[in-house]
């Protein structure tokens, strides 16, 4: 039985109470945010605006009364003005029970996203500063190494469930490495976060797990700091606490898993099933960067940024809205306001205006990072396995839709079936990278055999002593030879400065000094020309340059011919 509310002069008040869902009027009818009807949240988007414009007031789970913001525009206007926007759920004009399922999300914590001010500042001080010590290059490498290694499970088979086998390991991989979390309990942390954000009845343990992790890390890191995000947040000029650290590990760890693992699942997912989205990014019209745009414009990894409290009353979307009370930031509905893109079916390429990662000072401090591990993962993913293709039908894909994000639980794929990546064999030290030349280096002589003729001239092969001692360094390497004994240059016999290129096959073994003087002067005597170096070669035109002096015809030479230059 409801008691009657009393206006304080003992007799039951005739107003209805303020928010009450069942008294509301015809232009206040507050819609819940739970329910089956959240199942399709764009079709509910849509359904809110035409009731209600850009600020459509809600229900939460409990029948809490609540404001979400639809519209681009404002959205960014509470994002942008922290003078009129709290994080602190301490002004919140609502207590909650013990057993609310809103209280995980909404109590009050000791992290930056709960704190304004010179609070704020000092808290993502930190977090910014040792985000911005991690190597974005030494991050594409591991990430690169860990999806080679998450295909290698599965490319022998011919199928795979792309959330299960690879965006969510990948995520928890990568993630608690940067945290600093050992490499073997990096799945099972991730394991109990995906726990966490479902909600499921062992959430509480998975909780309770992780932060026993992350405990035991800073514990860790306070005796053997390392290079990783643990390490940097304890002695970082803020002065963070330990309390403060795990909490800090815990959130990173659990938002950055949550919208990373989303974001790659809905990439594969717009990959595998729209064909004008996978022909624009194989054709090369689309980038992989742009690609990623396109999805978190048309599906972001979270659908509800953080809740906002009102410092005072204000009006907003010309809804009135009252001091303590608290407002929800659309994302995705933002992200498809009419305003902003009437037509949905043309591409933002390359637009990153988008909700996805919010917006002011509260804005995501770690998104270069996330964008970066979606976006080596997928390509390395697409480069294995290009024929890729999707096993069940869209309808029968299961997608789960919570409060704050829609989660696609898994993206069951077909191949055809590889054996795992062949690993490249390091070079030697003192090898040449040439694979030919390390091929027909057994087949090199120690030494250069003595050349078939004797000097043709008194003196040896006419070099000054400084030209020979110029010769004995290796020579620019030419793609036109060929051949065991020349591939590319060869670096044991000498070469002299103004030989420029010699063509010879295998069978006349590593050239000499000799040969070329040889070859040289039979070149000119056969074409009747006289010898040496200032004859006229055939009866092609003498070049002069001002840098290089003489040089050979313009001709174009023959299988045996050589260019001379001096």
């Amino acid at each position: 039985m409801t008691i009657p509310r009393s206006d304080g002069t003992g007799s039951p008040a005739t107003a209805p109470p303020p928010q009450c869902p069942a008294h509301a009027g015809p232009g206040d009818v507050r819609q819940r945010m739970y329910g089956p009807e959240t199942d399709a949240p764009y079709d509910l988007y849509r359904k809110m605006r035409r009731q209600h414009g850009q600020v459509a007031p809600v229900l939460l789970p409990g029948d809490v009364p609540a404001w979400f913001i639809l519209g681009h525009r404002e959205n960014l206007d509470v994002m942008r003005t922290p003078s009129l926007w709290s994080c602190d759920s301490r002004v919140w004009n609502v207590r909650l029970p013990m057993d609310s399922p809103l209280l995980p999300i909404t109590a009050w914590q000791p992290l930056m996203v709960f704190a304004d001010g010179d609070e704020h500042a000092r808290l993502r001080a930190a977090v910014v500063d040792a985000l911005g010590r991690f190597n974005r290059h030494g991050i594409r490498r591991y990430v690169g190494r860990y999806t080679q290694g998450l295909v290698d499970q599965f490319a022998r088979i011919g199928r795979a469930d792309l959330v299960r086998d690879f965006a969510e390991p990948l995520s928890a991989l990568v993630l608690s490495r940067q945290c600093g979390v050992r490499e073997q309990d990096a799945l099972a942390v991730g394991a109990a976060v995906r726990d966490m954000v479902k909600g499921t009845e062992t959430a509480l343990q998975s909780n309770d797990f992780v932060v026993s992790v992350m405990t035991e890390l800073v514990r860790s890191k306070k005796e053997q700091p390392g290079d990783d995000l643990a390490s940097w947040l304890l002695v970082h000029e803020s002065k963070l606490s330990d309390q403060e650290v795990i909490e800090h590990l815990r959130h990173a760890i659990v938002a950055a898993h949550e919208n990373t693992t989303n974001l790659i699942a809905n990439t594969l997912r717009t990959v595998l099933t729209d064909q004008r989205f996978r022909a624009r990014l194989s054709g090369g019209s689309m980038t992989l960067p742009d690609a990623l745009d396109q999805v978190m414009w048309d599906a972001p990894p979270m659908s509800v940024g953080a809740f906002r409290f009102a410092r005072r009353d204000t009006i907003l979307g010309g809804q009135a809205i009252k001091a303590g009370d608290m407002v929800m930031l659309g994302l995705a509905a933002g992200n498809v306001d009419p305003e902003i893109r009437p037509d949905l079916d043309v591409p933002v390429h390359g637009n990153r205006s988008h909700l996805a990662f919010s917006g002011g000072p509260h804005q995501c401090p770690g998104q270069d990072i996330g964008r970066g591990i979606a976006e080596t993962g997928i390509d390395s993913l697409l480069a294995r396995l290009p024929n890729i293709q999707l096993a069940l039908t869209v309808d029968e894909l299961n997608v789960t839709s919570s409060l704050v994000s829609s989660r696609l639980e898994s993206l069951p794929v077909a191949f055809v079936p590889c054996g795992p990546r062949t690993r490249r064999r390091k070079p030697r030290p003192g090898l040449s990278r040439c694979r030919r030349q390390q091929r027909h280096r057994s087949l090199r002589p120690s030494h250069p055999p003595p050349s078939p003729r004797g000097p043709r001239f008194p003196g040896g092969d006419g070099c000054s002593v400084a030209a020979r001692d110029k010769a004995q360094r290796p020579g620019p390497t030419s793609r036109r030879q060929s051949g065991p004994w020349f591939c590319g240059s060869y670096r044991g016999a000498p070469k002299a400065p103004w030989v420029r290129c010699l063509r010879l096959p295998p069978r006349f073994g590593p050239p000499t000094v000799e040969v070329h003087r040889q070859r040289q002067e039979s070149l000119f005597r056969d074409r009747g020309q006289g010898s040496g170096p200032t004859a006229r070669a055939g009866s092609g035109k003498r070049v002069k340059s001002a840098r290089n002096g003489w040089r050979g015809t313009r001709k174009r030479p023959g299988r045996n011919s050589l260019r001379l230059r001096r």
